[in-house]
């Protein structure tokens, strides 16, 4: 699923109540919302759905795939997602 999906969702959802254009709109304020407050180190929790958050990333020693040489990998952070109940369950075996 791509953005334009989400979009299109939206739109088949409200019908004739949202323009695409306003649809499109409100998919991208979502998304710069998310996107500022991870930029912010904020957590963002979406009920039944799951939680996003940024946890530090350790420095360590990595490989150039090409040359076999050793790399420093520098202290960085990194967004992470775990899945709420819900979303754990679409993913387990025998549940629907």
């Amino acid at each position: 699923m791509i953005k334009i999906d989400l979009v299109n969702a939206v739109v088949a959802a409200l019908g004739e109540k949202i323009t695409r254009t306003k649809a499109e709109q409100a998919v991208e304020t979502v998304f710069e919302g998310m996107k500022n407050a991870l930029g912010r180190g904020d957590r963002i929790e979406l009920r039944r759905f799951g939680v996003f958050n940024v946890k530090p990333r350790k420095t360590g020693i990595g490989r150039n795939p090409r040359t076999g040489e050793e790399v420093s990998i520098p202290p960085g952070k990194a967004v992470r997602f775990k899945p709420g109940k819900e979303l754990q369950e679409l993913t387990e075996p025998g549940k629907k």
